[in-house]
């Protein structure tokens, strides 16, 4: 008679010690209260999941039913908020995953200075999110175009024609050309308010269901003190045909990454050209966990600006 494995222990973020528990009412994955790993001056809150869901073989089988995928994101998410209401957490990219608290404590240790300095950098701090869109859609991949009228038509309707296909066309490109203006101008002052931008994939509009062109999408980490000023400023933007999106206050996923792929405020990276958008399946989702499983690896995640990553599926869970 065969024995169920063990549980593993699923990582969802890496904070400082703190006084008490998580939040009271905070349910894991597992339907119970997340628990507290310590190593050192580092704390990882984990939640002993089944490895008959979580081994390597079946989470790649789970990955792919999208109702456990979203349930998942929820859950873990939810665990990430309530932490940012009584500490610091760094979040952990989704199904991050480790053998046992031993695991768990050499995932701290080997990953401690930069999880220090991830710590340090969100300390008190929030993302904001910020998308511009050129309200003028552009014209849907493989539409017909208006044809032109037969040759035994009036000249005039052939005139009228070309005369609709010019101001079609000059409407979106005022539209684009206003988009991307404003664009540039909101993200220089943005940058010189926040503590770090990051410049995101331009979302699709057929997967975020936003009519236009998203010419600008940021996301910016701004000192919790500030967030009134900083969404006070981005409100004040406005222009005829471009529509100025802001959303959070976010828990600061696109800057928990420990290396060094954010964009320092004050860099080169500029917001998209108008009218560029990012292929089938590029959409951004608002900041939450990265969809791309590390099963035991000692990275946070990315959050929202690391969709495209290169993991085609998960690690090996940590030992």
């Amino acid at each position: 008679m065969s024995t169920a494995a063990p549980d593993l222990r699923y990582v969802y973020a890496v904070t400082r010690p703190f006084d008490g528990v998580p939040p009271e009412g905070v349910r894991g994955i597992s339907g119970q209260p997340p628990k507290l790993v310590r190593h050192g001056d580092l704390v990882a809150v984990v939640d002993p999941v089944p490895a008959a869901d979580f081994e390597e073989g079946p989470l790649k089988a789970r990955l792919e039913d999208l109702d456990w995928l979203a349930a998942t994101a929820r859950a873990h998410d939810a665990v990430i908020a309530a932490l940012a209401t009584v500490t610091c957490p760094v979040p952990l990219r989704l199904a991050t995953v480790c053998r046992d608290d031993s695991g768990v404590r050499r995932l701290l240790e080997e990953g401690g200075e930069r999880f220090e300095r991830a710590l340090t950098r969100l300390d008190g701090r929030l993302e904001w999110g910020v998308k511009v869109y050129a309200e003028q859609p552009a014209p849907a991949a493989g539409a017909a175009p208006e044809r032109a009228p037969a040759g035994g038509q009036a000249r005039g309707s052939g005139r009228d024609y070309l005369r609709r296909r010019m101001e079609a066309r000059r409407s979106r490109e005022a539209d684009w050309g206003r988009a991307d203006a404003l664009s540039r101008r909101l993200h220089a002052e943005l940058s010189a308010q926040a503590e770090a931008a990051a410049l995101h994939r331009p979302q699709d509009a057929k997967l975020s269901g936003v009519p236009g062109v998203n010419v600008l999408n940021a996301a910016y980490l701004v000192d919790r003190a500030r967030g009134q000023e900083f969404a006070d400023l981005v409100q004040g933007y406005a222009e005829e045909g471009v529509q100025v999106r802001l959303t959070g206050p976010w828990v600061p996923y696109s800057f928990a990454g420990i290396g060094d792929e954010e964009q320092p405020v004050g860099g080169g990276a500029e917001p998209a050209a108008g009218g560029a958008q990012s292929s089938a399946g590029g959409a951004e989702p608002e900041p939450g966990p990265s969809a791309e499983p590390t099963a035991g690896g000692a990275v946070p995640a990315a959050g929202a600006g690391d969709r495209g990553g290169d993991g085609a599926g998960p690690e090996a869970v940590r030992g």
